[in-house]
């Protein structure tokens, strides 16, 4: 089988997506480059190799792995024109979209991965341009695509629902995780960490807020937030912790290296998640991972995925939050507690298995009649 890859999200500094497109890659990779599978990526990015697209490719043989640089700005346009006019000349046999929507109008089948649709049930968290460009292309993609994968029970529930889809159609796989190098000789310390892109539903004012309370018992507290600042409308984390007389103890990073994110970890002892809406939500288990037991939103996917592995919390409680984290500072048999249930939990979610599971899905990709 031919399959197609739009690979845009592999190209600069990768979020959630391209590191989810990333580490799928990278098992594919590792397939016979003789087997029945032949992957043809393409984006934008100029050059005849794949390794123009950074890891897993620019290390090593690109095994099954082809590339096909496709001029234009990688934006939707592209994606509806350039990218459509290059599939239509030489089609694969299927074509798999990692992040939302795909061309819509080729003739082959697409395999399309939703992650969240917040743009959708949530579009007060996106400006009006931003948000009406989601709904419309994600929804008309979703109906057109052969197959549909979604991150969680969650998120195929939601797709199926508001997109009305028929169930059969929506195929939910986990995603992995990444799991940071632990590094024991760092000591933990009094360390508050949150990691992931600030959105306005990951509640940062109440973790602050939450914090402050925290500090003024526990003066050697410090929280560290580290995330690209995406909010709408904007949110100022460092004038937030001014305003709370806190900002000798916060540190606002909007990006830090694979080597300092280790080392954060290493040295953190509480990760803070107060995110009410998620399709998935990497970071809390890549902190449990490392050791660090975490304190998430109480939603429907934190249930999911994260079980009793995590402390709960309502997003809104301030005292609460803050009460949670005090305990964990300052016990540390809870955290070991957590972090047990965390050893027992994680193996769930290996990028075997997802690359696995999501290839199964792309093989059994037929146009929808």
């Amino acid at each position: 089988m031919r399959i197609g890859i739009d690979a845009r999200e592999l190209m600069g500094r990768r979020t959630g997506v391209g590191r989810y497109l990333a580490d799928l890659c990278a098992q594919w990779r590792r397939l016979p480059p003789h087997g029945p599978h032949r992957f043809l990526l393409y984006a934008p990015a100029p050059g005849s190799d794949p390794s123009v697209l950074g890891p897993p490719f620019d290390a090593a043989a690109p095994g099954p792995f082809s590339y096909q640089a496709i001029p234009g700005r990688g934006d939707s346009w592209w994606e509806q024109t350039q990218l459509a006019s290059t599939i239509r000349q030489d089609p694969p046999d299927v074509l798999f979209a990692p992040a939302y929507a795909a061309p819509l109008r080729v003739e082959v089948p697409v395999v399309l991965t939703i992650h969240d649709i917040s743009f959708e049930t949530h579009p007060e968290w996106f400006s009006w341009r931003e948000g009406l460009r989601r709904r419309w292309l994600t929804r008309h993609t979703a109906r057109r695509a052969a197959r549909v994968i979604a991150v969680s029970g969650f998120t195929r529930d939601e797709v199926v629902r508001h997109f009305r889809l028929p169930p059969e159609r929506v195929s939910v796989v986990w995603s992995g995780i990444h799991r940071p190098v632990h590094t024991p000789e760092l000591p933990r310390e009094p360390l508050v960490l949150f990691v992931g892109s600030i959105f306005n539903r990951r509640h940062i004012p109440e973790l602050i807020r939450a914090f402050a309370r925290v500090s003024a018992r526990l003066p050697a507290a410090r929280l560290v937030l580290v995330g690209d600042n995406r909010s709408h409308p904007r949110e100022d984390p460092a004038r937030l912790a001014a305003a709370t007389g806190i900002t000798h103890r916060v540190t606002v990073r909007d990006f830090v290296d694979d080597a300092e994110l280790t080392a954060l970890y290493a040295r953190a002892r509480v990760f803070v998640f107060l995110s009410e809406y998620e399709g998935f939500g990497f970071p809390p288990l890549e902190a449990m991972a490392a050791g660090v037991p975490a304190v998430v939103g109480d939603t429907p996917v934190a249930r999911e995925l994260y079980g009793d592995a995590a402390r709960r919390v309502a997003v809104g409680d301030v005292p609460g939050i803050a009460a949670a984290i005090t305990r964990l500072l300052e016990h540390p048999d809870e955290c070991a507690v957590l972090s047990a249930k965390a050893a027992q939990r994680l193996p769930r979610f290996t990028w075997e298995r997802a690359a696995a599971e999501t290839l199964a899905v792309i093989e059994r990709a037929e146009l929808p009649t």
